[in-house]
């Protein structure tokens, strides 16, 4: 994970440095949101941690910047102005959250490991998402089908799941495949006095 820290008081940016990279983290630092947009746009971050009042560009208008470009990096604001107005300026313009100064180590630490789960989780989609998409497979659609079965537990018919779920037979049994694959359903043979056996698919469970 890489931060960029934009503040204009030196020692706080060298305290925030040593904090992440003892964290483990790699940490750049700016000294102000002229500065902090040149290295945002020339190298990649997962979190920003911007001070509120610097000079040349203050925390609201990088702020403003930022998200021209990115809508999803989160955005950690410092700022000694606890008031509400101050915080809904910030909110419009798309911060994520607020430490008040002076900071406190364990507070800073806690809510950059909050966004770094965050950040995590979204890049975990991405390649999920990512996989679905390569298979022709929408995540929307499986969930709906896995989800039937998950409440369901006695095996169905492709038939009984198709008109519960309101997809089409091949829809439904093309998913069905998939999660066979991967070893989330099973399928059971039931065999019949007449006719041939028929296929039933249930939610596996370990």
């Amino acid at each position: 994970m890489r931060i960029l820290i934009v503040d204009d008081d030196e020692s706080l940016r060298t305290m925030m440095k040593t904090l992440c990279e003892k964290d483990g983290l790699k940490a750049d630092t700016a000294v102000d949101g002229r500065d902090g947009l040149y290295l945002f746009n020339k190298h990649h971050y997962d979190i920003l941690i911007v001070d509120y009042h610097m000079p040349i560009m203050d925390g609201l208008e990088f702020v403003r910047q930022i998200r021209y470009e990115n809508q999803q990096i989160p955005i950690l604001v410092l700022t000694e102005d606890d008031r509400q107005e101050t915080a809904d300026r910030f909110i419009k313009e798309g911060a994520t959250d607020f430490s008040l100064k002076p900071i406190k180590a364990l507070d800073i630490i806690s809510r950059i490991h909050l966004h770094i789960q965050i950040v995590n989780m979204r890049q975990r989609l991405k390649v999920e998402e990512d996989v679905y998409t390569a298979k022709g497979i929408s995540k929307g659609t499986l969930d709906s089908i896995a989800a039937y079965l998950q409440d369901h537990h006695t095996p169905k018919s492709v038939d009984e799941i198709s008109s519960s779920v309101g997809l089409a037979y091949p829809t439904v049994y093309r998913y069905l495949m998939h999660l066979l694959e991967e070893g989330k359903v099973k399928q059971v043979v039931r065999h019949q006095k007449i006719g041939r056996p028929k296929k039933l698919y249930e939610w596996y469970t370990h």
